[in-house]
Order: C-alpha cells, then sequence, then structure tokens
C-alpha cells in the first residue's frame, strides 16, 4: 500500500517533505506535482526504481527520463550549457520546459540516449517540487504520470491512489494537477528546436 500525503500546493509543510524525501531516499518511487502535470519519479542511482517506473508506464528502454533539477547551477552538474544557452535559460526557468541538452559525465548511463547522449532537464517553478527537491539535494528522475492507454496524463490525486496504490510508495496529493506535458525543447545543437509543444510558451524559443 502506498503512502498519501495531503501537501499545501503554496506552502508545503516541511514535516511531510521531510517525510516524503526519506521515502525517496529509502528506494522509493513517488507521484508528485509540477509545474505542468503530475509525474513520477525516484532517485536518480534507483535502478530499482527506474524500473518499477517502465513497468508502471509501459516504456521501453529508448524512453528518455527526466532529470528534474532545483536550480540552474545544479542543472549546469548534469548538462554542457555554453553561454547562449545559459542566458536562454536563465530568463525562462524555472518552468514548464524540458530541455535536452548534452550530457555530461555526472550523468548514469542507464539515463542516457544509447546515441546521442543527450539528457532532458527540466528546473520546475511547482512549491511542493522544488521543497523535495531542495531537501533531497540531488535532481528526482522523473516521466510524466500518462498511464497505458492514456493520452494525458493524470490530474486527480484520489483517482491516481485507487489506480496505483500498489504500484508506488508515495503519492503526493498536491490538488488537481495540469492535464498537459512540458514543452521540449532542444539545445544540442546550439539552435533552440521546439521538439513538443506542451503548456510552456514555445515562442521564447522559435528561432
Amino acid at each position: 500500500m502506498s503512502q498519501f500525503f495531503q501537501i499545501h500546493p503554496d506552502n508545503p509543510q516541511a514535516r511531510l517533505i521531510k517525510q516524503a524525501v526519506e521515502i525517496i531516499r529509502s528506494g522509493g518511487v513517488v507521484v508528485y506535482p509540477t509545474d505542468s502535470s503530475y509525474a513520477v519519479g525516484c532517485s536518480m542511482g534507483n535502478k530499482t526504481g527506474i524500473e518499477r517506473i517502465r513497468r508502471l508506464r509501459q516504456l521501453d528502454d529508448k524512453h528518455n527520463f527526466t532529470l528534474v533539477c532545483r536550480d540552474l547551477s545544479q542543472l549546469g552538474l548534469f548538462a554542457k550549457v555554453d553561454t547562449a544557452a545559459f542566458r536562454l535559460l536563465k530568463t525562462h526557468l524555472p518552468g514548464p520546459y524540458t530541455i535536452i541538452l548534452s550530457a555530461t559525465r555526472e550523468v548514469p548511463r542507464m539515463l542516457l540516449h544509447p546515441k546521442r547522449r543527450t539528457i532532458g532537464l527540466r528546473v520546475p517553478a511547482q512549491p511542493i517540487a522544488q521543497a523535495l527537491l531542495a531537501e533531497l539535494g540531488e535532481p528526482l528522475m522523473s516521466v510524466s504520470l500518462i498511464l497505458p492507454g492514456q493520452t494525458e496524463p493524470m490530474s486527480d490525486p484520489y483517482e491516481m491512489r485507487d489506480a496505483l496504490e500498489h504500484q508506488v510508495d508515495l503519492i503526493i496529493d498536491g490538488g488537481y494537477g495540469g492535464v498537459e506535458a512540458s514543452t521540449v525543447i532542444s539545445l544540442v545543437d546550439g539552435d533552440p528546436e521546439v521538439i513538443r509543444v506542451g503548456c510552456g510558451d514555445p515562442a521564447p524559443f522559435a528561432g
């Protein structure tokens, strides 16, 4: 049975955030809100957690996970960011964007795109996500909470509890979530390329 924490979306309770991070550190898989939709995630080196998420979402080994980072300085440990990219990211992050960049050696190999050695990264503005990342001190490995056969992310925490109570360790109820995934932007080749339009406005990145 998974635990179910009701956490205030604007003023997360520190006690519950600490308990959530203890679950993550002990190898748990958690459902939590971001500024786009709810996500399911685990700690970065948690191979068992990653396999559980793949089974939950029915993902093949080619599906890329996203590293959800607290801020740009943390993002810079895991991705190669040149000056132009940094300026762009500083203007638009935190926000509902997934940025694809070339990965540094800090990224575990199992997370990389096998041919391109790229990684998707996020810096969410959502207060619960930010509080989790601050307490954890490292990125969360995440994918959007879209169940097999569905086209949109789950948005009702009570429905998540009914569907997932035997498949994850913790569901964080931060209120109703969005039903659009993040906007995906590639900065791998220098010029921004919009890969997927989601809830983040792609206009600032359009050439």
